[in-house]
């Protein structure tokens, strides 16, 4: 897979910060908006892996305190409606990128293939974008989250789940029902108010349009 120039001057000028202190600048989600759900998927085995990835080490969020600030707005304002968060993903190991990619280069375990990229082969992942070596989530700005009826706790169907390869998952798409559309159009919309810049390829996946380490990349232990 060729890079572009400007892909290739990011990843030249980008900070890999270790350590695996809780930086200064990242909260704990959950103990800031307590009434967010968290299924932080990649602390177990129900992901497109099909194990713990790793860094994870327990089912904490971290994010940025810009980035939470915006979710506990997101989160009031839903609640007017009924409607609440939860989260899959947010600040995200760099060495648990690194792990997506020692897996994507073995192309005999496809175990989770039928459930999250049943019409892409495992060899493609690069190509076509689901797998990078560089993650914004690994700069605690990015979040990955859903929407949720507070009265019974389910999720509102979005048309796929979280982390399905696939253009179906893609906000755009006309492959899912109007109401799915509607719901993806509520999250995206309530997000984008509170200064969130969408993915065009994931419903699910928002970043902070300001966020404060644009350039940094972490790999503190999430515990």
């Amino acid at each position: 897979m060729k890079l572009s120039k400007t892909i290739m001057l990011l990843l030249f000028s980008a900070t890999i910060l270790l350590g695996q202190e809780v930086p200064a600048g990242f909260v704990d989600l959950k103990k800031a908006i307590p009434t967010v759900i968290i299924d932080l998927r990649y602390g177990g085995e129900n992901n497109f892996v099909g194990e713990r990835i790793d860094g994870y080490e327990a089912q904490v969020c971290y994010l940025s305190t810009q980035a939470t600030e915006g979710l506990k707005v997101v989160q009031s304002e839903l609640s007017s409606f009924g409607f609440g968060l939860k989260v899959f993903d947010a600040y995200r190991p760099q060495r648990g990128v690194n792990h997506f990619v020692r897996w994507a280069k073995d192309l005999n375990d496809t175990k989770m293939k039928t459930t999250y990229y049943p019409d892409v082969l495992k060899s493609e992942l690069f190509d076509k974008g689901y797998i990078a070596a560089r993650s914004g989530h690994s700069r605690g700005s990015t979040v990955d989250l859903t929407l949720i009826d507070l009265a019974t706790g389910k999720e509102l169907d979005m048309g796929t789940g979280f982390d399905f390869f696939s253009p179906i998952s893609w906000p755009t798409s006309k492959e899912v029902t109007s109401q799915q559309r509607a719901n993806r159009l509520l999250l995206r919309s309530i997000m984008i108010g509170q200064g969130f810049r969408p993915l065009e390829e994931e419903w699910w996946h928002f970043t902070l349009a300001n966020e404060p380490y644009p350039t940094t990349y972490f790999d503190f232990t999430v515990r």
